[in-house]
Formats: C-alpha cells, structure tokens, sequence
C-alpha cells in the first residue's frame, strides 16, 4: 500500500465523521478553523475574516507543534496562544504540501480521541 493511499483512506474517515458530527462536510479550510477554535475557545457569531484568519494560524501552528516547527511561547490575556517558528516549512509540491498538512490533521484529531 502507498503511503498516500493510506492518507487519503484515513481523510476520508476523518471527513465522514466530521460531516456525521455537523451535517455537511468538511474542507480543508474549515476543518482548519475548527481546530482554532478548538484551541482558542474563540466562538462567536459574526467573525471576521481576520479573525478566521487568526484561528486558521493557531490551528497551522498547534498542528506543527509535534513536528518541531513551532513551540508555544505564551498565552496573551485574552487566552490566545502564540508561537516561536523553530525551522523554516521545506519547499514542497502542493500535493506533498496538502498530505503533509492532512498527516498532522490526522495525528492532531488522533490525539484528541475522535479518531
């Protein structure tokens, strides 16, 4: 079995359970802000598109965390967390980029026990 494969196979698990848990399913985009929200505790009607933007950059960072790329610096005294970047992200293709980015959404929604 390729290693895609595998990933791809473990996403699709991943979706349908997000669209069984919410009713519609999930692309990447969201799936991300989901997470910063999940990290943040940030849950409002109206937001912003910065503020998303914000939530979707907690969520990039949490999920590199166990990679090393990044490390928790501080929480400031709204509760939001910032990062220290420790090593620059390779140069990838978008397809290795995209599978790269799955595999921690992944072990991320792993560790949280929804997988």
């Amino acid at each position: 079995m390729n290693v895609n494969d595998d990933i791809t196979q473990r996403w699709w698990n991943l979706e349908a359970k997000l669209a069984e848990k919410f009713e519609k399913k999930p692309d990447m985009e969201a799936i991300l802000f989901l997470i910063g929200m999940q990290e943040t505790g940030f849950i409002q009607n109206n937001i912003s598109k910065e503020q998303k933007q914000d939530l979707m950059h907690v969520a990039i960072c949490t999920l590199l965390l166990p990679s090393g790329y990044y490390k928790l610096d501080h929480h400031d005294e709204d509760g939001w967390p910032h990062f220290i970047q420790l090593k620059e992200h390779a140069s990838q293709s978008v397809m290795e980029q995209e599978n790269f980015l799955k595999d921690h959404i992944l072990f991320y929604f792993e560790q949280q026990q929804f997988l």
